[in-house]
């Protein structure tokens, strides 16, 4: 069976990171192919990189409180490009935005607080 390609991407301007290396570092234990892209990509940069990499699914990662926007220009992008990429967003998300974010186009969000464990046994159901 085909490992599960993950790429995982820091859009925007914010620079706290430990938590998607945490994260990348997880899910890699359990098997997964995980692609970081770095700090402070353009949402247009995560889907050239997700494009290169073949990726399965693209998680984002926004601690800013710009995820609405970021989740919005990334639907945009994906149409744009004509890709079924399927998208998740995880950080620093109030539970009141979970709906929202889903209704843009992401596969799931990951509010504040959401465990490792469970994000991992979310790709582990994929």
């Amino acid at each position: 069976m085909k490992r599960l390609r993950i790429l995982l991407g820091k859009p925007g301007l914010d620079g706290h990171d430990v938590g998607v290396k945490v994260l990348a570092h997880a899910l890699v234990e359990e098997g997964f192919d995980v692609v970081y892209t770095g700090l402070r990509k353009t949402i247009e940069q995560i889907v050239d990189k997700a494009i290169d990499v073949k990726a399965d699914v693209i998680g984002l990662s926004i601690l800013s409180g710009t995820h609405i926007v970021l989740c919005q220009q990334l639907k945009e992008e994906l149409n744009k490009r004509d890709l079924l990429i399927p998208w998740i967003v995880g950080g620093n998300i109030p539970d009141e935005d979970v709906e929202k974010i889903k209704a843009i186009g992401a596969d799931a969000a990951f509010p504040t607080g959401t465990s490792i464990e469970t994000v991992v046994n979310y790709f582990k159901q994929l």
